[in-house]
């Protein structure tokens, strides 16, 4: 069990670190970011941050409980003059991806983030910043805790395992919550209102294969493919980046054609919902090809290297000798394995004929592991329109199938479709408009929001979804705008004062 005390322990570890951060205007929101980067809080582990969470809210004497499955629900009376606004629901999730790059050395498990500002922007040392979707929990906690920012009646849902499962969202009972609207505050551009987006599948095929002894004419190589940008698989699936995986298949494919290349292992990618930025491979050449081999990779790397010089500049693949290793894989498990993963769709599969500039499905490839006779792929297909998603699905279990996968579609969620009528819509729009004299971009979004969740149990509440700029989610590149959590801040205290009366 997690107690106070190593809650305690983190925070002063973070108050360290993170001192610039605290100078940081609006200080009410930075400070309780502060506060929250202190305590490790990766997906399906939150026991410290849900404990934090519940410690907050009873310090400042309110209603604070934790559901079945680890949410945390504070409560807090409308002020003076705000009791006969419409109840609201203000709702963000507790977890955070862990990714880091690899030359740094960082626990998830037991360290808080090391954040600095540069120039406008707050990052991470060499890890991902927690800014999706911490600084919508850090403005909620900011709003509980103050004594002068009027706002009607608030439930305070914080969510768990939003980027693993939305098991959070999909474990909240209905009757729980007795708000009249929902404010998502877990979308990534200042400009954008919020009002629908994607539902997503996942798509996991698991396969064995018999090992061979490797023989003694062949050598061992290592394959490393770095240096990609990475990114949310729903957010930034259309912009081109390179998949790890599969450009580390384009190279095996290409030099087992060419050379009998033959894997003993493969790691690529990491989580489901963050593009793979690197892979890693073991292989076995034949001696007498060795030259030929490093040679001909070499033109292959430098031809995808042009193709993605404008959007992935530090894409790098390292070749290094290594001990042989003293297993391959069965040959003609192999053959099959390149084929479906070169054969599985990856990226953008249909735009929206609705919306324009909307990804409707995509797929990721998010995970490729194969050692000891075992073989795992890993999938995240998302999309706004369910046919489209289960299509895209069958598609890919179809493709893995065909080399003798078994193939499991799990983890469904649905998307969270657009209510352009809404009450909340409106107050948005126009105080948008009269703060910032343009209109808003009001969209749909290819990511997975909880909102779609929330709405199965809660189909007549309202919802709207926004949030400050925040660049590089689920990667080491992320960053907060501070300019722009300013901006955010501004607009959500207008947005308190003006929800409709009930």
């Amino acid at each position: 069990m997690i107690g106070k005390e190593s809650v305690s322990l983190c925070l002063k570890n973070s108050a360290i670190m993170s001192q610039d951060i605290r100078q940081l205007e609006p200080k009410a929101l930075w400070n309780k970011f502060a506060d929250l980067n202190a305590v490790p809080r990766p997906s399906k582990k939150e026991e410290r941050v849900i404990a934090f969470m519940k410690d907050f809210g009873k310090k400042l004497n309110l209603e604070t409980i934790e559901d079945g499955v680890g949410n945390v629900i504070i409560r807090k009376p409308a002020t003076s003059g705000m009791e006969d606004r419409k109840a609201i629901v203000m709702q963000s999730h507790l977890d955070m991806v862990h990714q880091k790059n690899n030359e740094t050395t960082f626990d998830f498990l037991t360290q808080g983030i090391e954040m600095y500002v540069d120039g406008d922007w707050v990052k991470a040392k060499g890890t991902t910043l927690g800014a999706d979707n911490g600084l919508g929990v850090a403005t909620i906690m900011a709003i509980l805790e103050s004594t002068d920012i009027p706002h009607p009646a608030i439930e305070a849902l914080f969510t768990i395992d939003e980027e693993t499962g939305m098991t959070g969202a999909m474990g909240l009972k209905g009757g729980l919550l007795k708000g009249d609207i929902l404010l998502n505050l877990d979308t990534e551009d200042d400009d954008e209102i919020g009002v629908g987006c994607a539902g997503g599948i996942d798509v996991t095929a698991i396969g064995t294969y018999n090992e061979e002894d490797t023989p003694e004419i062949k050598i061992g190589y290592s394959i490393e493919v770095t240096g990609l940008q990475g990114g949310h698989s729903g957010m930034d699936i259309h912009k081109g980046f390179g998949n790890a995986n599969k450009i580390m298949n384009r190279l095996l494919f290409d030099a087992f054609q060419n050379f009998g290349l033959r894997i003993s292992e493969i790691d690529g990618g990491s989580l489901r919902n963050a593009i793979p930025r690197e892979s890693n491979a073991i292989v076995a050449i034949d001696k007498v090809q060795e030259e030929a081999f490093k040679y001909e990779m070499g033109l292959q790397i430098e031809a995808i290297q042009t193709e993605l010089k404008t959007l992935e500049p530090d894409f790098n693949v390292v070749l290094t000798k290594i001990e042989t290793p003293k297993t391959i894989m069965d040959l003609g498990v192999q053959e099959g394995l390149t084929r479906a993963i070169y054969a599985a769709w990856n990226g953008v599969y249909r735009m929206s004929p609705d919306i324009p500039e909307l990804v409707e499905t995509s797929n990721n490839i998010a995970r490729v592991s194969i050692k000891g006779g075992k073989v795992k792929i890993g999938c995240l297909t998302r999309s706004s329109v369910e046919s489209s998603k289960f299509d895209l699905a069958t598609m890919l279990r179809a493709t893995f199938e065909l080399i003798g996968c078994e193939v499991e579609l799990s983890g469904d969620y649905p998307g969270w479709a657009p209510d352009m009528d809404s009450s909340i819509l409106k107050v948005l729009r126009s105080l948008y408009e009269e703060l910032y004299n343009e209109k808003p971009h009001v969209a749909a979004c290819h990511a997975g929001l909880e909102c779609g969740i929330l709405g199965t149990n809660y189909p007549d509440m309202e919802m709207i979804s926004f949030g400050p700029n925040i660049r590089g989610a689920h990667s080491p590149d992320e960053r907060a705008q501070i300019s722009s959590v300013q901006k955010f801040w501004v607009f959500v205290l207008e947005i308190l004062k003006q929800i409709p009366k009930a």
